[in-house]
């Protein structure tokens, strides 16, 4: 898969996340209960008290990881840097997402399709950045020559 295909794949997971944790954080403030299909398995782990770290929601954070993770596949020029912090955001929000499913499966006794959803997406997202880190940039194309004149 070449990087591009590899960079467009990170955009469209990217933004699938966005529109999930935003709708989440959405239903938070909201205090609404979200759409859920596995009898009222999201209103439970939403309101459990591994909704919040440190008084945040942690679809508030999931948004926010998705945001610096769109920002960093859009960053120009992606080099060595941008792709770096990707693949690390990608792999923290990961092992936060295997964390949270972990939970929800042996403490809330409860599944939240958005939340399992979100982690499919991170999961994805951990692959494609890492993928994109560990290969080698592809060559710089030469300057043709009289271009620079």
């Amino acid at each position: 898969m070449s990087d591009r295909a590899l960079r467009t794949t990170g955009l469209v997971l990217v933004v699938l996340g966005i529109g999930i944790a935003g709708y989440l954080v959405y239903v938070h403030y909201a205090d609404i209960d979200p759409v859920c299909n596995i009898a009222h398995g999201c209103h439970k782990v939403q309101t459990s008290s591994y909704a919040k770290l440190a008084g945040v929601p942690v679809a508030l954070l999931g948004l926010l990881g998705y945001v610096t993770l769109l920002g960093a596949l859009l960053a120009p020029g992606q080099g060595e840097g941008p792709r770096m912090v990707a693949a690390l955001v990608a792999l923290v929000g990961f092992g936060f997402s295997a964390y949270l499913t972990y939970r929800e499966l042996f403490t809330i006794d409860a599944i939240c399709q958005w939340c399992v959803g979100s982690a499919i997406l991170m999961t994805g997202l951990a692959i494609v950045c890492t993928i994109r880190l560990l290969r080698e940039p592809a060559p710089a194309r030469p300057i043709a020559a009289g271009a620079a004149d």
